[in-house]
């Protein structure tokens, strides 16, 4: 499998997850951050493709959780 088509195939399963969850808001958007992440992923060296996916998925859905300080 080629980098292109690992790029492409884990952005669409994390794609398919948060569309199904009802996690996406804005998809230009979203798409931008998921790609970056697993772009970000690749070029550490990381080949797994579930790994790519559900970091990013993780990494999204992290995004706009809110912050918590603790007292």
């Amino acid at each position: 499998m080629t980098d292109s088509e690992l790029r492409a195939q884990s952005f669409e399963i994390a794609w398919t997850v948060l569309q199904q969850s009802g996690d996406i808001g804005d998809p230009h958007s979203a798409a931008y951050f998921l790609l970056g992440k697993i772009d970000e992923m690749m070029r550490s060296g990381e080949k797994r493709r579930l790994l790519l996916s559900n970091s990013a998925i993780d990494a999204y859905r992290l995004r706009y959780e809110p912050l918590i300080l603790a007292s």
